[in-house]
């Protein structure tokens, strides 16, 4: 190598910068930092008070959970089922939730497939349970009061299986099949949007309705 070579290589080693690697870190750290904080405030302040603020002033009941109250007490919620095994009641489909059923805090349906034998046997004290609160009732027993629901949470019922309590149901309130058919379509709810989903009827509010009918009687 010359000695030429020698200076130029020795020149450019001592040109090259140094770099302070504290403050590159820095600077980079400082924009990620301000990011965070900024939307952290936007996304976890902002933004849930904006929407909340607005479902409180254009739907305040759906936004409470859409409970459902007699005086000063809640007696339930329109989204949530509850169980009824009282032969006055109109029963719900059943639940697999546990510890009990319709636990709000377990959802959760059986996960049995149609060939589980589990299934078979539940089906079946279903159907025998409902056959013995009405030997006289020999219609064909609707799906949905022996099967349960994917949350085990549901409020509905089909209007089949409401209208094939009616006569368990007159019969134990005093009450015509005539009366409780009546309740039972007007708490019948359409489609939604006149579109999705099937028609329903939401059992609580429907025994609510019973015992009110019961009470002016």
């Amino acid at each position: 190598m010359t000695t030429a070579t020698k200076s130029a290589t020795h020149s450019a080693a001592i040109e090259q910068p140094v770099v302070d690697t504290g403050s590159s870190v820095a600077s980079l750290l400082r924009p990620a930092f301000v990011l965070l904080a900024l939307f952290s405030v936007l996304t976890g302040l902002l933004y849930p008070a904006l929407v909340t603020g607005i479902a409180q002033v254009v739907f305040p009941r759906q936004a409470n959970g859409s409970l459902i109250r007699e005086g000063d007490q809640v007696v339930g919620s329109a989204l949530i089922g509850q169980p009824f095994d009282a032969p006055q009641y109109v029963w719900s489909r059943p639940s697999a939730t546990a510890p009990h059923a319709y636990n709000a805090g377990a959802s959760t349906g059986t996960n049995q497939g149609p060939l589980n034998p589990a299934l078979k046997d539940a089906v079946a004290a279903r159907v025998a349970a409902l056959r013995a609160a009405d030997p006289d009732n020999q219609a064909p027993v609707p799906v949905d009061l022996v099967t349960a629901s994917g949350s085990g949470l549901d409020p509905h019922i089909t209007p089949a299986a409401a209208h094939y309590q009616a006569g368990r149901v007159a019969r134990a309130r005093g009450l015509s099949v005539e009366q409780v058919n009546t309740l039972i379509d007007q708490h019948t709810e359409g489609r939604t949007f006149g579109l999705l989903g099937e028609p329903r009827v939401n059992v609580l509010l429907l025994n609510r309705a019973l015992d009110q009918a019961a009470k002016g009687m």
